[in-house]
């Protein structure tokens, strides 16, 4: 059964959960994470940039607004943290959703094609937030962070990465993954990750958004590697979910252990940032799938 999940109303009249203010922020995102040149025009894209941050903040305030009573019930001791993170995986926002199994069991080779272009345009880039969240992060997590990144970089071989095994799966699929064919719920998913991760105010909230990735991605990633299997994908084109069905559990017990607990031990009051974090990507996780569903299940037989 699908834990039930419902979008504020007041957010569905936010400036912040549109169409057109997800599409801009993530054309803002894709622009200025991209390795670029200096220009003489810099002042101006300063001034955008400035201008964009304080939107980008407005929306995550908004997010945390959404949650902040649920975040504020989780415990500030590194075992009772630890304990209610974990429980996350059975009772948290968008856990259970009845998508999964539908991918898994019925959905036709055009709606999981459909379904994974959704994902696809929305992928904030594991790896890359990894990277940004580790900065200036206590020893113990930075490790983890450190190792977790050096799996999903192929522990330094280009066959094992994971970005290019995704990218496998959308040549393989033929799917054309826009930002301008995404529905913005997909859209706000990454744009809230990326604003966590670089963004130094949400650091701790960045870790317990990553977290929460690893401990409840499994699942889902097993359903959808089912789905593809049975529309005939082979094994090497669905090596992307296989992988993260099997590994995101490991990593899932090794962050717990060596980044959520000695950061709340150092300063228990990251515990409720991290709850926070845990919350917002599973919220926007909910709304995704809600979507999708509405979508997907459009002509289906009541």
């Amino acid at each position: 059964m699908a834990t039930q999940f419902n979008i504020d109303p007041s957010l569905r009249r936010s400036q912040f959960f549109t169409d057109s203010f997800q599409r801009g922020l993530a054309h803002w995102n894709k622009e200025r994470l991209s390795p670029q040149f200096p220009t003489a025009e810099w002042q101006k894209t300063l001034d955008r940039d400035q201008r964009m941050l304080r939107l980008e903040g407005g929306f995550i305030e908004e997010l945390r607004r959404d949650i902040a009573d649920q975040a504020a019930d989780a415990p500030t001791d590194a075992d009772g943290l630890i304990a209610w993170f974990e429980d996350l995986k059975e009772v948290g926002p968008g856990q259970g959703d009845d998508l999964f199994p539908w991918l898994a069991e019925e959905a036709d080779r055009d709606q999981l094609r459909w379904f994974f272009e959704q994902e696809a345009a929305g992928e904030a880039g594991f790896d890359d937030l990894v990277a940004y969240t580790q900065v200036k992060l206590p020893t113990s997590a930075k490790l983890e962070l450190a190792r977790n990144y050096w799996d999903e970089m192929g522990r330094g071989n280009a066959r094992g990465m994971h970005g290019p095994m995704l990218d496998l799966l959308v040549e393989m699929l033929g799917v054309n993954p826009l930002i301008e064919t995404t529905v913005w719920e997909s859209l706000a998913l990454a744009n809230a990750m990326t604003a966590l991760a670089t963004t130094r105010r949400y650091a701790w909230h960045s870790v317990g958004a990553l977290g929460v990735i690893e401990l409840t991605a499994p699942g889902r990633s097993a359903l959808v590697a089912q789905g593809l299997r049975r529309i005939g994908l082979s094994e090497k084109e669905r090596r992307y979910f296989d992988l993260h069905a099997v590994l995101d559990v490991k990593h899932s017990a090794d962050w717990n252990r060596e980044a959520l607990r000695p950061l709340v031990e150092e300063d228990p009051r990251r515990a409720t940032a991290i709850a926070e974090g845990a919350l917002i990507r599973l919220s926007c996780g909910a709304r995704c799938f809600e979507q999708y569903r509405a979508h997907l299940w459009a002509d289906r037989p009541a």
